[in-house]
């Protein structure tokens, strides 16, 4: 490693770049650009994941919601069109055989008005348990959410969103503690909380479950559950299985398809998922060809720079510089142009992604969150650089080699 610290390494790199300063730049374009597009892409990439991160990230992803709706077949003395509800008795089946299940919210929600003072709305009221902060996060902005002695006790509590605190009460007015009418029943409010733009069903106000069973007779009947499964199971299966049960216990066709409404939110988690991942699969594979392209163009060029050198190779294993030597001599060029217009691409690469973030990044709508590259990134591109730099440099390392001295003077 001394020849990297010898000045007469450097000195004659500095003289073979310098006679032909306009190459040298245009041979480093071609990596500058490959080692750009990859961050650019992998920044890109992590951006938009970030995005469906955040809009995905208060929801326990591998879940999904199940409903009941109308039959369309007949089966054991019930016509086409009976109308399946779902009750806290399927819930407790769902719990006890079906396999991989983590949790099963029963959830139940109406449409109803809601007064304070003068001011008054029509809003969705669920009735919740408070599982339901598990599997879906509530951003709390004041207060709490449901607790167990609210279901216990049937209190009249309630938690409200951003949007009706807004819609209700003054500016910078204090909520917590006050009261509100939901279907002419005053409720306290306990807890208000930040609406996430995704989600299932809309909720705008929740009150404990048994209270809203007692207000709304809504006895073991529920509107619809969500189910979450354990990590290592398949909510697909999971859903299949939970569909098939509830089948059995309702006298309902094994394949009347539209007894049950679903929406899969791990399966359409698991969807965006391979596309991120195929993206940055497509990323590393073009932007690693458009390295090699470059790298390749650099290794020509170094051939045309061997035969315009070809005396000056001559005269120096003359004078007794070994093969080695002068193999040594073009790999370090090779690497020096590769890593050089790499350094480049990343921090050009870094520029973009910053601009990226500031006028793409912004807002709830934001397209691209963070885009951003790990430093574990910028390494593994450095390294395949310095790899292929010395790869294609031994090349026309080779070639300068193959000239016996004798024939190297004789060169014009």
């Amino acid at each position: 490693m001394k020849f990297l610290f010898d000045r007469d390494t450097w000195q004659e790199l500095y003289d073979s770049l310098s006679k032909n300063k306009l190459r040298s730049i245009l041979t480093m374009v071609g990596v500058w650009w490959g080692i750009l597009l990859l961050i650019g892409l992998l920044g890109s990439a992590r951006g938009i994941e970030n995005s469906f991160n955040r809009l995905f990230g208060d929801f326990a992803t591998n879940s999904v919601f199940i409903w009941g709706q109308s039959t369309s077949k007949p089966f054991k003395g019930f016509q086409e069109g009976k109308r399946v509800r779902l009750t806290l008795t399927d819930v407790k089946k769902i719990e006890e055989n079906i396999k991989g299940i983590e949790f099963v919210v029963p959830r139940n929600q109406k449409m109803n008005l809601v007064v304070r003072n003068l001011l008054s709305g029509t809003f969705n009221v669920a009735g919740d348990y408070p599982l339901l902060d598990k599997v879906e996060k509530k951003k709390l902005i004041h207060g709490r959410f449901l607790n167990q002695n609210d279901i216990n006790e049937n209190k009249k509590s309630v938690v409200i969103s951003e949007d009706i605190y807004k819609q209700l009460f003054e500016k910078d007015e204090e909520a917590i503690g006050e009261y509100i009418r939901i279907n002419n029943i005053n409720f306290q409010v306990i807890g208000i909380f930040e609406v996430n733009p995704f989600g299932g069903p809309s909720t705008d106000i929740h009150i404990p479950f048994t209270t809203f069973q007692q207000i709304y007779n809504q006895g073991e009947n529920i509107g619809w559950m969500m189910i979450t499964g354990k990590p290592e199971f398949d909510i697909k299966q999971i859903e299949l299985d939970t569909k098939l049960l509830l089948k059995n216990l309702h006298r309902i066709h094994p394949q009347d398809n539209r007894a049950f409404g679903s929406f899969n939110l791990g399966k359409m988690f698991g969807k965006m998922t391979g596309f991120l991942t195929g993206m940055q699969f497509l990323t590393w594979f073009v932007g690693i060809a458009t390295l090699i392209a470059g790298v390749f163009a650099i290794g020509n060029i170094l051939l045309i720079t061997v035969k315009e050198r070809t005396k000056e190779i001559g005269v120096r294993r003359a004078l007794g510089a070994t093969p080695f030597e002068i193999k040594r001599q073009i790999v370090v060029e090779a690497v020096f142009l590769t890593l050089v217009a790499g350094l480049f691409g990343i921090i050009s690469g870094g520029w973009i992604l910053i601009a990226m973030d500031k006028f793409l990044g912004q807002g709830d709508d934001a397209v691209f969150v963070n885009a951003s590259v790990s430093i574990s990134v910028v390494f593994i591109a450095l390294v395949i650089l310095v790899i292929l730099g010395t790869l294609i440099g031994l090349i026309p390392a080779t070639k300068a080699t193959s000239v016996k001295p004798i024939e190297a003077l004789r060169e014009e």
